[in-house]
């Protein structure tokens, strides 16, 4: 096996870990080098298929104020979101937004050359940025890739997954054991900051906006690790994906598609929000989520639809570019069709709990973009308002890393020894499996059980099943390919979702149960981590 030393490694190469990365390098000291691993390419990400923007409680924006949008925020979290946390990311989105235009990052400007902004659900101001259109994380992550790669101070392993963090007997992260895909060939690697910008979860389930990669691998390891996971219940579904089944997840019709105008109707052009919420179309996202579940429930059909045709054509075309050319694609003309669309997961609010340093119950662990709870989102993400989280808690570990010596361990302790031990041990025989199977039994589990609607019944059948599925997968711990590690993290973090949201016996936010239709008056965070091998909730 290979062993090396850094000072600082970050697994994910999301906008999370890029600007994590740009930001540690430019301030902090790091005399062993700096590791930015990926298990695909730089470049693809869960971040780059963010359409609607960012967003920026700037300055220059005088309808807008940091209290507006931490109210806004408050408010869709569902009683869940920390003030702390929201006050600190919104009063903080400036200064990272106009860093983030120094790494090349441009956002759409009107003639003047003025920044522009846009309206989302639940927002009460313009204060959305957007790039290109509807292509705004692809665009922010294309400029912070290629600054990334003119850092030579920044190593970069592509097609590396890890699969360990090294933790000592005094629960202090020392490193990370890697999976190299194209060599079939473990490496450890020495570090005392590891920092998880891992991204979400969305592939857990049958109907997604997320990419491959969103499986959760951040989440899972760290808490085999021992961490403590927050509000793991909290998945979010996006009301609008396009009915329109892809190669492995559904393509997303953003969110400002509505902010501009759109309506959502019925097969007959018959709109139906006013039934379930005052700003109908502009509800929180549970609510339009929920609204479209139902009318495609009782109306027996697989879809609604998103009319955008009383949208000036020019206009549409300008702002949605993207949407409008994968719609065509499918003989969908926005400016005169309807667009089939249905729910789909797309967000996860719970993950690894965080401070706002990044922070985990591990030291010497960080966490940072969705892979973390932060308190931020709550039980109900407000719309665009990840992207700013991952911005602006990278631009806050990095400075957080000034302030330390980074100094790799020296010695490690009989934990980490027999960690290392087992993956050098060539002694056993392994054949590879094919996942496809047992991914498609499991996303099929997870949406059917632990989706949109939910109750005991549904989550104690997914708790089993999941169960028995484990019992099928013949891996434990030790793979032979990504894709095999991808599942057993889809697996561990399956379990952690299902199991708390048995737990939670209310309805808040993206969580809602059929048996327990209001909200508890409490309004607790739940917590969970590994204890003697158990899932084991933290009162």
């Amino acid at each position: 096996m290979k062993y090396s030393k850094y000072s600082t490694v970050i697994i994910g190469s999301g906008i999370a870990g890029l600007y994590a990365a740009l930001k540690t390098n430019q301030q902090v000291n790091l005399p062993e080098g700096l590791l930015l691993i990926t298990k695909s390419v730089l470049g693809e990400s869960n971040s780059r298929y963010a359409q609607g923007g960012m967003v920026a409680v700037l300055k220059e924006n005088k309808s807008d104020s940091t209290l507006s949008h931490i109210t806004d925020t408050i408010k869709a979290g569902a009683g869940l979101s920390e003030l702390n946390t929201v006050k600190f990311i919104s009063e903080n989105s400036d200064s990272v937004v106009k860093d983030l235009l120094k790494f090349g990052v441009e956002f759409d400007r009107d003639e003047n050359n003025n920044l522009t902004f846009t309206l989302e659900a639940a927002h009460s101001a313009k204060r959305i940025l957007h790039s290109g259109g509807d292509a705004t994380g692809k665009m922010i992550e294309k400029a912070l890739c290629k600054s990334v790669r003119e850092h030579k101070n920044i190593d970069i392993y592509e097609k590396t997954a890890a699969v360990d963090i090294l933790v000592n007997s005094k629960n202090e992260c020392k490193g990370v054991i890697v999976f190299n895909e194209e060599t079939q060939s473990y490496e450890t690697i020495y570090s005392p900051v590891i920092i998880l910008a891992t991204g979400g979860v969305g592939q857990l389930y049958k109907y997604t906006t997320n990419p491959k990669g969103a499986t959760g691998d951040g989440i899972a390891i760290a808490y085999r690790a021992g961490a403590v996971m927050r509000d793991m219940e909290f998945v979010q579904f996006h009301p609008t994906a396009l009915a329109i089944d892809g190669d492995e997840n559904r393509f997303l019709i953003s969110e400002a598609v509505r902010g501009e105008g759109a309506k959502l109707v019925n097969a007959d052009g018959i709109e139906f929000m006013a039934k379930y919420h005052e700003k109908k179309e502009l509800a929180p996202r549970d609510i339009v989520t929920r609204a479209n579940f139902n009318e495609m429930a009782e109306n027996h059909v697989d879809n609604v639809y998103l009319n955008a045709t009383a949208i000036d054509k020019n206009k549409l075309m300008k702002r949605f570019p993207n949407i409008s050319k994968k719609c065509l694609e499918h003989g969908i003309d926005i400016s005169k069709d309807f667009i089939p669309v249905a729910p789909a997961a797309h967000y996860f609010m719970g993950g690894i709990k965080t401070n706002l340093r990044g922070e985990t119950s591990i030291k010497g662990l960080f966490a940072i973009g969705e892979t973390a709870s932060t308190g931020l989102h709550g039980g109900n993400r407000l719309a665009s308002n990840s992207l700013l989280e991952c911005v602006v808690c990278a631009y806050s570990v990095a400075n957080y890393l000034k302030s330390l010596e980074l100094k790799t361990p020296k010695q490690i302790d009989e934990n980490i020894k027999s960690e290392i031990d087992y993956y050098e041990d060539d002694s056993s025989v392994l054949e590879e499996i094919d996942v496809q199977d047992f991914k498609k039994k499991l996303q099929e589990i997870m949406w059917e059980d632990v989706g949109i609607l939910r109750d005991e019944k549904s989550l104690l059948t997914a708790i089993e099943k999941i169960s028995e599925l484990k019992k099928e997968f013949p891996r434990d711990k030790k793979c032979l390919s990504c894709e095999e590690y991808e599942f057993l993290n889809m697996l561990t973090v399956s379990m952690l979702i299902a199991k708390s949201a048995l737990e939670r016996k209310e309805s808040r936010g993206a969580h809602y149960r059929l048996d327990y239709l209001k909200p508890d008056e409490k309004g607790i965070h739940s917590l969970v981590t590994k204890k003697e091998g158990e899932f084991s909730f933290v009162k």
